[in-house]
């Protein structure tokens, strides 16, 4: 499992010009992306995925329209869930 930050490097109403081409790489990516969120106050935003490798991760990265205009830095961090709410049992072992 990945955790995917993101930080703004414009200000959100600039980032907010490219919002509807960045929900169809969300939606391009449904099978990896379990959850997404806008940081409070809105700095950034944070991804939770799912993939082969950060390689991989990194790769579809690569393709958000946040990231490919220069309006976004990411951090990519893995981790091995160990436990997991009811309900999402699902996200262990994946």
């Amino acid at each position: 499992m990945f955790v995917l930050m993101a930080r703004y490097t414009v200000p959100a109403e600039q980032v907010d010009t490219l919002l509807e081409e960045h929900k169809a790489w969300i939606g391009a990516n449904k099978d990896r992306i379990l959850l997404t969120a806008r940081e409070e106050p809105l700095i950034g935003g944070l991804i939770l995925a799912r993939g082969e490798s950060i390689d991989a991760m990194w790769e579809m990265v690569r393709q958000d329209p946040f990231h490919v205009a220069g309006y976004s830095e990411y951090e990519i961090r893995e981790y091995n869930p160990v436990r997991a709410a009811e309900g999402v049992e699902g996200l262990l072992g994946t």
